[in-house]
């Protein structure tokens, strides 16, 4: 399977956080399973080396407006680059080319990337597709959301979006081990 994953790019090498996004790289491609991300640094980079030091095939998906914003260019560990022109381009590329998708901690960048798969799903504009979040944070955060404004969405819902407690489990539910 084609499995985008999201996260954030703070995480610094030796870090906990890139360490752990370095490990599910390395699960799925053990796997078989190609991975994709945003391509740059932080857990994208962590990803990309966890697959790629597995044999695996990593797709960085990376775009001219973070690069011009940011003067960063695809992480060593990328395999094939697919750059696009734009920031939504790119969040476009990386949500529809997908059999699934899996988000690492992150910050606003990956909540936008969370809630436009969710929402792209829950309009059907996108057929279902498994979308685990990683960790307390998203676990804590989607549980509030989903109790302060649970008269604007039904259970359907909230049933496309999956929690693992590490990323061990995220694989099990992209592997139907649910």
């Amino acid at each position: 399977m084609n499995i985008t994953v999201f996260g954030g790019s703070q995480p610094k090498e030796g870090s906990k956080a890139y360490e752990e996004a370095r490990h599910l790289g390395r699960m799925l491609a053990e796997r078989g399973h190609i991975v994709a991300t945003g391509g740059y640094m932080g857990t994208m980079e962590a990803v990309s080396r966890g697959a790629s030091e597995a044999g695996g095939h990593v797709i960085g998906v990376t775009c001219i407006d973070i690069e011009d914003w940011r003067g960063s260019k695809a992480n060593a560990w990328v395999k094939e680059e697919r750059k696009k022109k734009s920031l939504l381009e790119r969040l476009q590329a990386l949500i529809e080319d997908c059999d699934a998708a899996i988000a690492l901690p992150g910050g606003p960048g990956t909540l936008t990337e969370i809630s436009l798969m969710w929402n792209l799903m829950i309009v059907e504009s996108l057929p279902p597709r498994p979308l685990t979040l990683v960790g307390s944070g998203w676990q804590s955060t989607f549980g509030q959301f989903f109790k302060e404004f649970e008269t604007y969405m039904s259970l359907g819902q909230h049933e496309l979006i999956y929690f693992a407690k590490d990323v061990a489990t995220a694989v099990k539910i992209i592997d139907g081990e649910r």
